[in-house]
């Protein structure tokens, strides 16, 4: 393997409302993507916690720089000497009836290095399935986007509902994006529908890896999650994909492969409209 193949992991998960079972799970899972060599492993989002209530969030919310959350986050992170982007957790928001969905990415030394909010909130009615979701009842969203140059390349980071919107990986692009981590949890309907889809666009429209980690299996409040995590190369060819059962995939990222395929196939110097 080359000084620019790096080999990252996304942790797939079916989180439960307990967490202290949730984070042996996904230390069990962190483990086995460092066994396979993995030095960047993304979690998925509420990797620590899925209860039956969106407003149950509101009992783990944590103040931006301290709480076990963030403490366990960033003691996997030294102690595998891993980078880790930390699926979502609930931190503090403006308003004491919500929390912020947030985003954290920890190097190798535990520190962390990047923050990023959730922006787009899944606020749908799923007729076909009688669900009905409204994040914004609980969740305040963030307004910033965020990239974080790291070993593995400049990562951008997004989270699930905003898979949706092309233009905010434009945004990240526009800051040297050339690798997109998704942690996820997408309904086995919408999943179904569009997660293989619009995972594989992300990568070809903007010449990027994309690292996507989801939630995958059945929820004890009753939600049924697509998994189907996904590592795709900037071409939109799958290189690792999980089935929806608990587990982790790993595989190489190339970033010389990546600066070709952009230079050979210069689409992003030929945009027209920003």
């Amino acid at each position: 393997m080359s000084e620019n193949q790096k080999l990252v992991a996304a942790v797939q998960m079916a989180s439960s409302p307990n967490v202290s079972a949730n984070l042996l799970k996904a230390d069990q899972l962190v483990a086995e993507a460092v066994a396979g060599g993995a030095g960047l492993v993304v979690l998925p989002e509420n990797f620590s916690f899925m209860g039956e209530h969106e407003k149950d969030l509101l009992a783990l919310r944590e103040s931006d720089g301290e709480g076990p959350l963030q403490e366990y986050l960033s003691q996997t992170a030294k102690r595998h000497g891993i980078w880790l982007v930390g699926g979502t957790i609930p931190l503090e928001a403006q308003s004491d009836s919500k929390v912020r969905a947030a985003c954290l990415v920890y190097n190798d030394e535990g520190e962390r290095v990047a923050r990023y909010d959730k922006i787009h909130l899944f606020d749908v009615n799923l007729v076909e399935a009688r669900e009905r979701y409204a994040e914004s009842g609980i969740i305040e969203p963030g307004g910033e986007t965020v990239v974080v140059d790291t070993p593995f390349g400049k990562l951008g980071i997004a989270v699930c509902y905003d898979l949706r919107f092309p233009e905010l990986f434009r945004k990240l692009l526009d800051k040297g994006m050339e690798v997109a981590c998704l942690p996820a949890a997408f309904t086995a309907i919408t999943g179904k529908a569009h997660w293989e889809t619009l995972v594989r666009a992300r990568a070809i429209e903007n010449l990027s890896y994309v690292v996507a980690a989801a939630q995958g299996g059945f929820h004890i409040n009753g939600r049924e999650t697509h998994g189907h995590s996904m590592i795709v190369d900037p071409w939109g060819t799958i290189l690792a994909q999980a089935p929806r059962v608990t587990g982790s995939i790993c595989c190489a990222l190339d970033l010389d492969y990546l600066a070709t395929t952009r230079r050979n196939f210069p689409t992003i110097e030929h945009r027209k409209i920003r």
